[in-house]
């Protein structure tokens, strides 16, 4: 889905976005965002065997 955006792409959504929120609010939108992201990254990890995991179990032969 991304994959046409390049520099210029990711430089006009960002000033769009500078322009609908203002300066104030993007340090609070991408904190939002990061947490997010952190959030998912811990759920997910429960749910998906690290390779970690994989090395510990037995393999039945």
């Amino acid at each position: 889905m991304f994959q046409n955006v390049g520099i210029s792409g990711l430089i006009i959504i960002l000033i769009i976005t500078l322009i609908i929120f203002g300066p104030s609010k993007l340090p609070e939108i991408g904190r939002a965002v990061g947490n997010t992201l952190k959030e998912f990254k811990n759920s997910t990890k429960d749910l998906v065997p690290s390779a970690e995991q994989e090395e510990k179990k037995p393999k039945n032969m």
